[in-house]
């Protein structure tokens, strides 16, 4: 049985990072970044398995990524994009957003801001009350929280400030955190 929505023109997302989220993330000196070429792609394990969890539910799934080394110039726009197109033909994933921009830009689509989950809201009817944020970073949990979602950490004790606003859920993998956010969505959906 899916998720009923809580009105019909809309619709319950799960926004997930890319990098430590769905793929495993290169980590350096305690910090990850992301894989530079497709063939570095590797994804994390039962991420399919969860995302179909996920889909049966009745969520869209929305990829919301970070990609600042585009703008730093040591990424070329097109590997990010070909990396997409292989997550997208592993995975049931509806869209994956990314705002290809750096900090000094002062865009609103990079996390921490909330742009990438408004602008895939305002696309594809989403009621980011019901919906939620997963990654990895403090940045991710801060854009959930702006959002208006319920954020769940994968926690992998980077070496980085924590973050300032705490999720709702802090888990070692993606899979762990599938059945906290099927029993929420049931919650709510009872109006509880």
């Amino acid at each position: 049985m899916g998720i009923r929505q809580m009105n019909p023109t809309t619709r319950s997302a799960v926004f997930l990072d890319r990098d430590g989220v769905i793929n495993r993330s290169v980590v350096k000196d305690g910090r990850p970044y992301p894989p530079q070429s497709v063939e570095e792609l590797v994804l994390l394990p039962l991420v399919p398995e969860a995302l179909t969890r996920l889909k049966n539910a009745g969520f869209l799934l929305i990829g919301v990524t970070n990609q600042p080394d585009v703008a730093r110039g040591t990424q070329k726009r097109r590997v990010v994009e070909d990396i997409h197109t292989a997550l997208r033909s592993k995975l049931p994933l509806d869209d994956i957003l990314t705002c290809f921009h750096d900090d000094q830009d002062g865009c609103l689509c990079r996390k921490p801001q909330a742009g990438l989950l408004l602008q895939a809201a305002e696309q594809y009817h989403i009621d980011l009350s019901s919906s939620f944020m997963v990654g990895d970073r403090w940045r991710d949990i801060e854009a959930g929280h702006n959002a208006g979602c319920r954020t769940v950490l994968i926690d992998y004790a980077y070496a980085e400030k924590p973050p300032k606003i705490q999720p709702h859920l802090s888990v070692p993998s993606l899979f762990e955190a599938v059945d906290w956010i099927l029993d929420q969505a049931k919650f709510k959906e009872m109006g509880t």
